[in-house]
């Protein structure tokens, strides 16, 4: 059976022994998988080393299957080998060429072979080589975008940094992206399962953290999902209590540590400002809705690390864009199906931000001295609820022509409704500007094209 081949090559602005550490690091695998393919790690990865085994969960569709493959270390990178899965036959050869001092190449070469002989190859080909460009086009912008912004804003040394909400949406990609980056991870949670892994009860004020522990920086992100539900009464003491109770429990276990982090970078939300039409930034007063309340007693309650002299970063943070949880995972379906549109009169303003953009954010307030306070983690501009559906529409190929009335999105999702779907809500990062961080997605358009894989065509 004849095998096929496939290769991806990319300039690289970075050296290549940090293009080959970034790779080798425990978050590779994490920070590579594009948010838009469903691949879990039942294996924990760690360090790559020469024989490693990985076993991978891929969905797709109804369908789950186990992807297993080991790993060889070689002189210019390493092959990992498929040893059951998807395929008849896989053979990946990571290249890392050094090409200058501060420059590098990075390729990819695939030697494949599909199952069901010549019908698979007939009927699969075409469809397995769009799948490899796409997710191989992810991978290389974002080392790529990675290993620059390192180049470009290093961290003065190597970190160890405690993370709490390590398993969420934005907590998983988190830990991946600082594992990438250098730092050490140990991930705060409820039901421990691996070895860099500390357990805590909020509700029960314990935190099992490790006599005479030490930790550069404190990065909490924990808290009750606040748009997967109706808000009952019961959904909302839950929101705010899971709000109170942990960072309070976070802040005062940090405060009393006898070496306690030099920072804490603590989220809160940008809903913490008022509906008034108004364009605000971390100047402005705090709103009197029930959200805006929740994000005060979020920011309230790191009061112990300040006063303890830990620097505190308050991120107030937008509308977080990924097709793996939160508003954009929930319209996706809707806009694939043709079926999507603005919401209500579609004047209501979003203050959103990029995946990639927290993430470095969330990084640089781990070493960034000069940040402190509240931060607003939002695009350079909110966009209006009717622009942002016709930018995923045409992003998606797909038409955005069915207005979801304002009555029925209330009747559906109650305050909720009020406080997210239908709040005109304008936020400008103003820290931002004058710290003069950079945006790798400073508009919309090139946002989602990224994060769903969707490249100018």
């Amino acid at each position: 059976m004849t095998d096929l081949h496939f290769t991806k090559s990319s300039n690289i602005s970075a050296p290549v022994e940090s293009l080959r550490d970034w790779h080798f690091r425990p978050g590779a695998f994490g920070r590579l998988n594009p948010p838009w393919e469903k691949a879990r790690v039942l294996s924990e990865p760690g360090p790559l080393v020469d024989g490693f085994r990985a076993v991978i969960e891929v969905t797709a569709g109804p369908i789950k299957q186990l992807w297993t493959a080991d790993h060889e270390i070689t002189g210019d990178g390493f092959i990992d080998r498929q040893i059951s899965g998807p395929f008849a036959r896989w053979e990946h050869h990571h290249q890392f060429q050094a090409t200058g001092p501060k420059t590098s190449r990075l390729t990819d070469s695939i030697t494949f072979r599909l199952p069901l002989g010549a019908p698979g190859r007939l009927f699969g080909e075409s469809f397995v080589r769009k799948k490899l460009e796409r997710m191989f086009d992810y991978r290389h912008a974002v080392t790529g975008a990675d290993l620059a912004r390192a180049a470009r804003n290093p961290p003065p040394q190597s970190l160890r940094v405690l993370v709490t909400g390590a398993s969420g949406m934005l907590g998983r990609p988190l830990c991946a992206y600082l594992e990438t980056q250098g730092h050490e991870v140990h991930r705060v949670t409820r039901r421990v399962t691996g070895p860099d892994e500390i357990a805590w009860d909020p509700e029960a004020g314990t935190f099992d953290l490790p006599a005479g522990a030490a930790y550069d920086a404190a990065i909490h992100l924990a808290g009750e999902n606040v748009a997967d539900a109706r808000w009952s009464p019961e959904k909302k003491r839950r929101i705010l209590e899971s709000r109170r109770l942990g960072t309070r429990l976070f802040a005062r276990t940090l405060a009393a540590m006898e070496r306690p982090p030099t920072v804490l970078v603590s989220a809160s939300g940008s809903g913490i400002y008022p509906h008034d039409g108004e364009i605000h930034d971390e100047s402005s007063e705090v709103g009197d809705h029930y959200l805006s309340q929740v994000c005060r007693v979020w920011e309230e309650e790191t009061a112990p690390a300040k006063e303890a002299g830990i620097r505190v970063v308050l991120a107030r943070i937008g509308v977080v864009l990924s097709p793996t949880g939160g508003a954009l995972q929930k319209m996706l379906p809707v806009f694939l199906a043709g079926a999507g549109g603005p919401i209500g009169s579609g004047k209501q303003r979003l203050s959103w931000i990029a995946m990639d953009d927290v993430l470095d954010l969330l990084h640089r307030a781990t070493f960034e001295t000069s940040w402190e306070g509240p931060v607003n983690l939002t695009a350079p501009e909110p966009i209006t609820n009717r622009d942002f559906a016709s930018t995923l529409a045409r992003v998606l190929h797909r038409p955005s022509l069915i207005t979801a009335p304002a009555a029925a999105i209330k009747t559906i999702f109650g305050e909720m409704a009020d406080e997210t779907l239908l709040a005109d809500l304008a936020v400008v990062p103003r820290r931002l500007f004058s710290l003069g961080y950079s945006f790798r997605f400073p508009d919309l358009d090139s946002a989602l094209r990224h994060l769903l894989g969707r490249p100018l065509s």
